[in-house]
């Protein structure tokens, strides 16, 4: 758990002071830590909700994140800093397609991060803390939250936060990673397709 979530922090961490891209060091980075949560177990999917309404709740989680974040944005958009760590997000996604970010940001990234943290991490704390779940489930999320410090990005630390708390939140509840993981597809894939602030490229003409 501790190696996963440093993991998670130094490719981060790569990403924002070496300038490296973000597809080739975080892909990896979380490709291996989902497999590790798979290879210590079968994870654990959804075993406090019948796994149909899982789905169906992260999936609506997922879009109602989504209008939150446009909503969120939209009040922030005088927040230059905010706005312009935003654009730079988006901007770095190239030499990839939207289609291309796509396939391996829902095919990969997502179901490793959500693996690791919702499927291993979360329901770690859960058993060796008891019957303190709660407690357990708050400091998933921290661990969360700081493994995504180091992105030196605003966008990335409140999508962490506020998405983070939603899926650990999801996780909680379900008491696994399948729910947590439809909302963050769903809310990944509409962030990509519909983007929620402009580029500089896009904003120039």
């Amino acid at each position: 758990m501790v190696v996963g979530m440093a993991m998670e922090a130094v490719a981060w961490r790569m990403v924002a002071s070496r300038r490296r891209n973000v597809w080739i060091v975080m892909t990896p980075a979380l490709v291996v830590m989902g497999l590790a949560a798979l290879a210590i177990g079968p994870p654990a999917w959804s075993p406090l909700v019948d796994p149909v309404t899982a789905i169906g709740v992260g999936l609506l989680a997922g879009a109602a994140l989504y209008v939150a974040t446009r909503g969120f944005v939209a009040m922030v958009r005088r927040w230059s800093a905010f706005q312009r760590q935003s654009s730079s997000m988006y901007l770095r996604r190239e030499p990839l397609s939207v289609a291309g970010a796509l396939l391996l940001s829902v095919g990969l990234l997502v179901p490793g991060e959500e693996l690791f943290w919702r499927g291993l991490f979360q329901v770690e704390l859960v058993e060796a803390l008891g019957d303190r779940a709660a407690l357990a489930a708050v400091l998933s999320w921290g661990a969360f939250v700081a493994a995504n410090l180091p992105s030196a990005n605003l966008a990335i630390v409140a999508g962490a936060s506020v998405g983070g708390a939603v899926w650990t939140a999801l996780g909680w509840w379900t008491g696994g990673a399948l729910a947590p993981l439809a909302s963050h597809a769903v809310w990944t894939a509409l962030m990509l397709s519909l983007p929620v602030v402009h580029t500089a490229e896009e904003v120039a003409p």
